[in-house]
């Protein structure tokens, strides 16, 4: 059976295979693979991105209601939904993860001066150099030469994870969970706490 590809298809293909050179090969590989993420998480599920469905539904209530009673029915929600969709959470991730995606007015007003959320592809890189860093896997030159650029890089690492992925190093380095463990829960977090 033959089916018609769309244009857009079309041209995609097109461009990789007859005008793309190796940087721009490299740039489709990894969207690929984030593309391919993204859907293992949620698309093939069926389900919601679980940040932009929580702003789509704050978006959605009754712009009469107060602030906080909106906030209160929009948190409660998000909850009910992590409890849901993400049972391999802990109460304690899962708590970390409503606070990032609708901080209470305390949390809403800690965040203000608050710096921005690092990629995932970046924040992924960090954790791995991290992780070997810890576990004594790093080679020196790499250390070195993030020494070199970076001055105390676990120090600044560390402090720059957002709160859910240091529990999840923790537990790693602590042997609480598997390293296959690890690495599924760390692509789910990273989804979480990263910007799309």
């Amino acid at each position: 059976m033959i089916f018609m590809a769309d244009a857009e298809l079309v041209r995609v293909l097109d461009y990789i295979l007859n005008r793309s050179d190796a940087n721009s090969i490299e740039a489709i590989a990894a969207a690929v693979v984030r593309r391919k993420r993204d859907l293992s998480l949620f698309g093939s599920a069926g389900l919601p991105d679980p940040k932009r469905w929580a702003q789509k539904v704050s978006s959605e209530i009754n712009i009469n209601a107060s602030l906080e009673g909106i906030r209160n029915t929009v948190r409660n929600m998000v909850s009910e939904m992590l409890k849901r969709e993400a049972p391999e959470l802990s109460d304690e991730q899962r708590e970390e993860l409503l606070n990032a995606w609708v901080p209470d007015q305390r949390e809403a007003n800690n965040a203000a001066g608050a710096s921005k959320q690092l990629p995932s592809d970046v924040l992924a890189t960090m954790v791995h150099q991290f992780i070997a860093f810890s576990t004594g896997t790093m080679t020196p030159k790499e250390d070195a030469a993030l020494r070199k650029e970076l001055g105390a890089w676990p120090e600044r690492y560390w402090e720059s994870f957002p709160p859910l992925i240091r529990s999840l190093i923790t537990d790693y380095l602590n042997g609480t969970v598997s390293e296959e463990e690890f690495a599924s829960k760390l692509r789910t977090g990273l989804q979480m706490v990263s910007k799309s």
